[in-house]
């Protein structure tokens, strides 16, 4: 059976694209077999991140490590059970379809709340969910009293991943790994970092999440997005200047990233 890996987050903005891109192929690139579905049927934008990766490879004649990519098929409601989801059975089939061959299955999910959304978390065996390292995307998971920072309550995201980690119990599945991933981390403003830091780290022990960090704040993504490419293809593309010192943390920051995951079998060779 695959392991399935779930990029969520209800919010756009925070790079679940750029997370699930750098995942899926660093992982593709030590070996293994990955599956890769976007549930977000109007932005596509992982989807559209490996169709920039496949002509840019195709264009250049360099052979790069590509996870499958599969569409949601297609389904006639009229053949469907009484009372089941047509989404829920396009999901279910997809994964079907990629995980006696897959080691794993990357799902990239919808900046909002979504019927397949909601069905991905409930399949998660490992959640990551970026976030960008401030109070206004810490809302996702939490509502914080605005004078002492204290934690007043869960949010309606993180009501989800504890529904979804209700139905694997009693589905008898093991429990979801769930890890926030501070993403676009600043150099600047370490008293509000610390403090971003102390609210999360108590959050943790509350709803159960690991916290890892994520990516700072690069030019680089956005301009790897139209080629398809990550930064573990800038040495095999042979671009020269590509490899500045900002590019050389970055490809650290990805390397902890996919270590913090402890994904099962997975030994970090980048």
């Amino acid at each position: 059976m695959a392991h399935i890996i779930v990029v969520g987050n209800e919010k756009g903005g925070a790079g679940k694209s750029t997370v699930s891109m750098h995942v899926a192929t660093a992982l593709a690139r030590m070996g293994h077999k990955v599956g890769a579905l976007d549930l977000d049927l109007r932005q596509r934008t992982f989807a559209r991140y490996m169709e920039n990766r496949k002509t840019y490879c195709t264009r250049h004649g360099v052979d790069l490590p590509i996870p499958d990519f599969q569409e949601l098929p297609e389904i006639d409601r009229a053949t469907l059970p009484a009372g089941e989801n047509v989404y829920d059975r396009r999901l279910s089939v997809a994964v079907a379809n990629m995980e006696e061959n897959c080691d794993f299955i990357l799902i990239d999910c919808p900046g909002s709340h979504t019927r397949l959304s909601q069905v991905a978390h409930s399949l998660a065996d490992t959640l990551i969910t970026p976030m960008n390292d401030s109070f206004i995307d810490f809302d996702l998971l939490a509502h914080v009293d605005p004078d002492s920072n204290k934690i007043i309550g869960p949010s309606v995201y993180s009501e989800m991943v504890w529904n979804a980690r209700q139905l694997r119990a009693q589905a008898g599945l093991d429990p979801v790994d769930w890890v926030v991933v501070r993403n676009r981390m600043g150099a600047q403003n370490m008293h509000n970092k610390k403090k971003i830091g102390d609210a999360l780290d108590d959050l943790a022990k509350r709803i159960g999440f690991r916290v890892a960090p994520g990516f700072g704040e690069r030019v680089i993504f956005r301009e790897l997005f139209p080629r398809g490419l990550t930064l573990l293809d800038l040495r095999d593309i042979g671009v020269k200047g590509q490899m500045n010192i900002s590019n050389v943390a970055a490809r650290q920051e990805l390397r902890e990233l996919v270590k913090e995951l402890r994904l099962p079998g997975v030994e970090v060779d980048f």
